[in-house]
């Protein structure tokens, strides 16, 4: 099993400026914040990243500082992806993945392709990635469900492809996955709210968008998890169940980069078509910090 991916890890969220720039120095000290409080692994550019709304050239600039606060001390996973195969396979030739330990690549969206164009789609990025690769299924941004048996015959066929994030909030799918995976492919929750759930059912672990915020508890409760400790994880678990209701009441990753301005480590600005969390909701999740 790969161990590197055994865990928590957590979806970066892009710090920008009140002018939209991207903020650097405080994404090195959240980095450096998730590393220090016990998260095993870093996921770049992901949706939570507000990747679409960010440039090639600022893609490259975000990889650059990631990788200078972290500086090799955990694993790094990149969010490369899309409907548009051919320029998928051109971003993977093109992109120094050196520092690089696996992409994440999400399931096609927008296209709504039939089962054999999503298995086509992840044969030719297989094929051609050189590193391993987190298959990525959100049907809820995708509109298109990524079956697990699309899942199972991708981890069959290609050994770089090593690990599923399942992020469709279906408790029956993910344990379809867990009963039918090879016994080195690693099931990856992509739901905060099930997680602890899915850990305890055989799951590898969660990438995560609260764990970011809070990544002592929320790393020590996929931990517990792991090691059978349902008891001490659910007390964890319930102590952060209403701010991960919080941060996705609106949209993400407007709820997580309030959590952000909270613990001042970033503001809490979005790129349009994203607006920032409302007063409400803000205040809501700056009580919850102040008393947690």
């Amino acid at each position: 099993m790969n161990n590197k991916f055994l865990g928590t890890g957590v979806a970066l969220v892009t710090p920008f400026n009140s002018d939209l720039s991207i903020n650097h120095d405080a994404l090195a000290n959240i980095v450096n914040y998730n590393i220090e409080n016990g998260v095993e692994y870093l996921v770049i550019c992901g949706t939570t990243g507000e990747s679409v709304t960010i440039t090639k050239e600022e893609k490259k600039a975000v990889v650059a500082t990631v990788a200078k606060a972290n500086n090799g001390r955990v694993p790094m996973v990149l969010g490369i992806g899309g409907n548009n195969t051919m320029q998928v396979i051109e971003e993977i030739k093109t992109t120094d993945l050196s520092s690089i330990d696996a992409i994440l690549s999400v399931s096609p969206y927008y296209s709504k392709p039939t089962q054999e164009g999503v298995y086509q789609h992840f044969k030719a990025i297989a094929e051609a990635c050189p590193i391993d690769i987190i298959l990525y299924n959100v049907p809820g941004r995708t509109s298109k469900n990524m079956e697990p048996e699309t899942t199972i015959r991708l981890a069959n066929d290609f050994k770089n492809v090593i690990a599923v994030k399942e992020a469709g909030n279906n408790v029956a799918q993910y344990l379809t996955l867990i009963k039918s995976k090879p016994e080195d492919f690693l099931i990856i929750s992509g739901d905060d709210d099930l997680a602890l759930g899915i850990v305890l059912a055989g799951g590898a672990g969660v990438i995560s968008v609260i764990g970011q915020g809070f990544p002592k508890e929320f790393s020590e409760m996929i931990r517990l998890g792991l090691a059978g400790n349902a008891k001490d994880a659910y007390k964890l678990h319930f102590k952060l169940m209403d701010v991960i209701g919080y941060i996705f009441e609106e949209n993400n990753p407007a709820g997580i980069k309030a959590v952000f301005e909270a613990l001042n480590l970033c503001e809490s600005t979005v790129r349009l078509p994203l607006v920032p969390a409302s007063n409400a909701l803000k205040s809501k999740i700056a009580d919850f910090v102040k008393q947690f």
